[in-house]
């Protein structure tokens, strides 16, 4: 075997092992184009149940307030602190699953 075939052939090898490593890294790329997708979708499902309970958590507070008006004012501080604990609760449940 003369040197320029010798280099030829380590050439050709290089280049087969360059290849194989491409289709790694493109099945790889895949791999995470993919799992990236998922977690976008449960992003944006996590993002829709925290737009949910501040929602309620807002519908909660106006009917709280409205008590307060035709009821005893330390009975409705003690329900609004709780309601609060409770909100709190779930918004750190939903900054947990993230």
């Amino acid at each position: 075997m003369t040197q320029s075939e010798k280099v030829l052939a380590t050439f050709q090898t290089r280049v087969r092992q360059m290849i194989l490593r491409f289709q790694e890294v493109k099945k790889e790329n895949a791999e995470l184009r993919a799992k990236l997708g998922q977690n976008e979708q449960q992003i944006k499902k996590l993002e829709e149940r925290l737009a949910n309970c501040e929602r309620s958590y807002q519908s909660l507070k106006m009917a709280k307030m409205v008590e307060i008006t035709n009821g005893d004012l330390q009975g409705a501080k003690d329900r609004l602190a709780r309601l609060i604990r409770d909100v709190n609760k779930c918004i750190a449940v939903l900054s947990g699953e993230k």
